[in-house]
């Protein structure tokens, strides 16, 4: 593997961000801004495949990289069936799902499609995709929703969550498959998993907002209120998705989903930005304390992570509530890039075999 590079790709709804790594070394890391002028131009998200992918390859040209040299290229997973932690390579299949996918359109979905089509055109590299947001290792009894036309799925941070926790495992010279944790994450969305040996056996559903309330995301409402407001007449389907999505949780009660804006109003005496400050770290040690039933109270370590856990008012916040559990260790930002990378790494070494999708 000497001399090989690993190109990470991570698709945003308005930017790709791209990393190519020589071992632990990154030697290029960019994140390229797209117009809303440049992106309108196209009907569905998957339309972007060809623009973005140009794009990618002339920043890699520009930093005179050798694109023989690329030997792995790890896309953001996207919104396929549910599948377990690990990493895949890209076929036929995955091509079809992230094209026509089961759960709808997101940027991610890119992340498999580009890796596969630049793959496709270098003569040593190959696609994969690494703990996408559709990681699903819940325990059947955690799938129970309470009516048998519902059923609970795992859509949550699979890759920083699984990043984290091999890290902390790291730093504790352990195999994370023999850990018992929670992993926080702290962001526009917040999921709250129980991670035993190596597997998520319970996590709220992150992407429609299950769970605490975020700075987007209005969280678990109160059921019959909820019902009531579907069928008041006042609220169309797209309005109501917005409520739930996008424009619920802080952003409603405040206006806005900026943690430091709100924190700042909070230290200047606005009695009402505390408020939601404080309740929507209350909501989060709430659901720490469910995972922890979850792992009948036997915890290694809950971990903290994601671009709020930067704030150390609303760490703190959680940690005065949980860390009577266990200890509480603070992992600020959400480094997926690395964690893309690294898997690479690991198929490179030889560590990690490829799953099939």
């Amino acid at each position: 593997m000497k001399g090989d590079r690993i190109l990470a790709i991570n698709p945003g709804s308005t930017s790709t961000k791209i990393a190519v790594y020589k071992d632990y070394d990154p030697i290029l890391v960019k994140s390229i801004r797209h117009s809303i002028q440049d992106l309108e131009k196209f009907g569905k998200i998957t339309d972007q495949l060809t623009f973005r992918k140009d794009i990618i390859l002339k920043e890699i040209e520009d930093a005179a990289i050798d694109l023989k040299k690329i030997r792995v290229i790890v896309g953001r997973g996207g919104l396929l069936r549910p599948i377990e932690s690990g990493v895949y390579e890209v076929n036929e299949a995955m091509m079809k799902d992230l094209f026509h996918s089961p759960l709808g359109e997101h940027a991610s979905n890119l992340g498999g499609l580009i890796a596969h089509d630049l793959a496709g055109s270098l003569p040593n590299a190959k696609a994969y995709i690494a703990d996408p947001i559709v990681v699903d290792e819940l325990d059947e009894i955690a799938r129970v929703s309470g009516h048998p036309d519902f059923k609970r799925i795992s859509i949550f941070h699979a890759l920083n969550q699984k990043a984290v926790a091999r890290n902390y495992a790291s730093s504790k010279k352990q195999k994370y498959e023999d850990l018992s944790l929670i992993v926080v994450h702290l962001g526009g969305g917040i999921t709250v998993g129980a991670h035993y040996k190596g597997r998520v056996i319970d996590v709220n559903q992150g992407l429609d907002g299950e769970g605490p309330f975020t700075p987007e995301r209005s969280g678990t409402l109160p059921t019959g209120d909820l019902v009531n407001a579907c069928f008041s007449g006042k609220y169309t389907l797209p309005v109501m998705k917005k409520m739930v999505k996008g424009e619920g949780g802080m952003v409603a009660y405040l206006g806005t989903n900026d943690c430091v804006v709100v924190e700042e109003r909070m230290n200047n005496g606005d009695a009402e930005a505390r408020l939601i400050f404080e309740a929507m770290a209350y909501q989060v040690s709430k659901f720490v304390g469910e995972m922890a039933t979850v792992l009948y109270g036997k915890m290694d370590a809950i971990l903290i992570t994601g671009g709020i856990a930067y704030s150390k008012a609303f760490t703190q916040l959680i940690t005065e509530r949980v860390s009577w559990i266990a200890p509480v260790h603070v992992y600020p930002g959400e480094d997926e890039m690395l964690a893309l990378a690294m898997n690479g790494l690991r198929i490179l070494s030889g560590e990690l075999i490829p799953k099939e999708y």
